[in-house]
């Protein structure tokens, strides 16, 4: 008796698309859009600036849970022959990649949303003691348009959360200022040796809406 091969799973990660039809998929039927503070749809430009920062920093390695707010940098990245993209399972893994990145010589960044946050304050401690510098972009919810009310707890909590265990708090609010603020935070923490979270507001990444 013959058995029907199953068709594989699809993983392309490579597009907007990928990640939209991911979403859709556990969601049901329902489309998912973001829109800034504006009423505009979220822009592309601020991750391309994101990504031109990251090179000029010599970044290689690029920690990331999946999240569509970072969906277009994770791309950029993966496009990028000279950085490796590394999806993670937590985001705590992302603290242990920048470890090992440095030991190995070389510079890392850790791609998460604010929910995640708290998940990475026991290995933050780690990593504090042994002043191993880490670079955290953090794209934020549960703030400006959310509609999740299991988001909004988290969102209060990151800022005194990272502060309590000395990561460097920048935020963002500003479409326009995340590429320099990026820029500062990266020589903050590699010449350093600090933890440096960039908070980019929900206001910049777009709140999401179901449709």
């Amino acid at each position: 008796m013959r058995i029907a091969a199953k068709a594989p799973r699809n993983t392309n990660w490579k597009s907007e698309k990928g990640f939209t039809g991911m979403r859709n998929a556990r969601q049901g039927t329902s489309h998912e859009s973001r829109v800034t503070s504006n009423g505009s749809r979220s822009s592309s430009s601020w991750p391309d600036e994101i990504h031109r920062v990251l090179a000029g920093a010599n970044v290689r390695q690029v920690g990331y849970v999946p999240d569509s707010g970072h969906a277009r940098l994770i791309n950029l990245v993966r496009a990028d022959k000279s950085m490796r993209a590394i999806p993670l399972t937590t985001e705590e893994e992302g603290v242990a990649l920048a470890v090992g990145a440095w030991l190995g010589g070389e510079r890392s960044v850790l791609l998460m949303q604010s929910s995640g946050a708290g998940n990475c304050i026991n290995m933050l401690g780690m990593v504090n003691e042994c002043r191993v510098p880490l670079l955290a972009l953090v794209t934020m919810r549960g703030q400006w348009g959310e509609f999740n009310p299991w988001q909004v707890p988290m969102s209060q909590a990151t800022v005194p959360s990272l502060a309590a265990i000395g990561v460097v708090v920048q935020g963002v609010d500003r479409a326009t200022e995340v590429g320099e603020t990026v820029a500062a935070a990266a020589r903050l923490a590699f010449s350093t040796c600090r933890m440096v979270a960039v908070l980019i507001s929900q206001r910049v990444v777009g709140a999401k809406e179901f449709k």
